[in-house]
């Protein structure tokens, strides 16, 4: 079996379709829905999705095709949301455990084989430095994955382009934009919350779940913040495929004021310098939009992180000094309307073998909260 994922349109697929008969075909079907981060994938029903909308299997298809080929707009750095969504919910590809792997913290493989994946990018005049990024980022993508580049491959495609002249017109509020899935305050919503004892100005949180079904309606609520702080966790090495949706339709739709754009992210390897990948992908945004990108905070060993701010007191307080110290410097940044350099930090003394060997631990206890052996959490389809 061969497998092709793409992003086309009705018409644009009908010019091609010939050429993969023999292709199982995963495209837009209008049903998909975005990662929520409950990691049941690895803890409940190892290796599926528990979600059932048609896309639940993504992991057991990659794994049982001979060939994978990807077709995307190229999307400021990477995929389109569409495909994106399809990667983010191919979690279960991958086991929950970390090991090292060229010096960097990544999730061990399920399956015994290393995919080669061809991806193809259209896009409207892309630069050397777009493809340049795009094969950075698919290359992170296949690092994480366990698999590895075939061909990435570019095609000219001409796209609309709104025009904009954005005068600022600013209303200074800021929103704090937690663009997490989870159904439970996470680590995103714990940031941000934290954030926003550090702001000495007009701030609100909005949640991009509770828009989902109307991302028009939040693009439209959010024109009258002057600055928007874009809380996030890190999905397949990029920007959640909910938020990439978000930042398509101001692309398309919203030609009013002038913002400012900050970061702050989270992820659940140790390394936040993988973040890396995702910061770029907001600046390429921002320059397509003409706001202004005013810096990033990143954080690793986001789980962890995570269940401390619940604490935060006494040796913890000591633990989380680094990523205090880079939220209140964000904080006076956005206060000031000043830019930052990008920040990347994570926990205090707490060493990378350390919190690998903990996170591993844990996905033991969580099997055997679930009712399931540790042997379980190998599932092979």
């Amino acid at each position: 079996m061969k497998l092709l994922i793409h992003d086309l349109n009705e018409e644009e697929w009908l010019t091609i379709a010939d050429q993969y008969e023999d292709y199982e075909i995963i495209a837009d079907e209008g049903t998909i829905r975005p990662c929520i981060g409950c990691f049941s994938c690895w803890n409940r029903t190892p290796g599926k999705c528990v979600i059932k909308d048609g896309y639940e299997n993504m992991g057991c298809l990659i794994h049982h095709a001979e060939e994978v080929k990807v077709i995307s707009r190229y999307t400021y750095g990477g995929f389109s949301s569409f495909v994106k969504n399809v990667f983010d919910r191919c979690l279960g590809y991958v086991l929950p455990h970390f090991e090292l792997v060229n010096g960097e913290s990544h999730h061990m493989k399920r399956y015994d084989e290393t995919k080669p994946i061809t991806f193809v990018f259209y896009g409207d005049e892309l630069s050397e430095e777009d493809r340049q990024q795009a094969i950075r980022y698919v290359n992170a993508v296949c690092t994480n994955m366990r698999a590895e580049v075939k061909d990435v491959i570019f095609e000219e495609k001409k796209q609309r382009k709104a025009y904009r002249d954005n005068a600022p017109e600013m209303s200074g509020k800021v929103a704090l934009l937690n663009a997490s899935m989870r159904s439970f305050d996470g680590n995103s919503a714990a940031l941000l919350e934290l954030l926003k004892t550090k702001i000495q100005r007009e701030v609100e949180i909005v949640k991009l779940s509770e828009y989902l079904n109307e991302i028009n309606r939040l693009v439209k609520y959010l024109e009258d913040y002057e600055t928007i702080v874009l809380g996030m966790p890190l999905y397949v090495d990029g920007l959640p495929s909910q938020l990439i949706r978000l930042l398509e339709e101001f692309e398309r739709f919203y030609m009013a004021k002038s913002k400012k754009i900050y970061v702050l992210a989270n992820m659940g390897l140790y390394e936040s310098g993988q973040l890396i990948n995702q910061f770029a992908q907001i600046q390429n945004w921002c320059r397509q939009m003409n706001f202004a990108y005013m810096g990033s905070v990143g954080i690793g060993a986001g789980e962890m992180v995570g269940v401390l701010l619940r604490v935060n007191s006494g040796i913890v307080k000591t633990l989380l000094s680094r990523i205090t110290k880079a939220i209140e410097k964000l904080a006076i940044a956005i206060d000031h309307n000043e830019k930052i350099d990008d920040v990347f930090t994570g926990v205090n003394l707490v060493p990378r073998f350390l919190y690998m060997a903990i996170a591993n631990s844990g996905w033991k206890r969580m099997a055997k909260a679930n009712g399931l052996e540790e042997k379980d959490l190998y599932t092979r389809f």
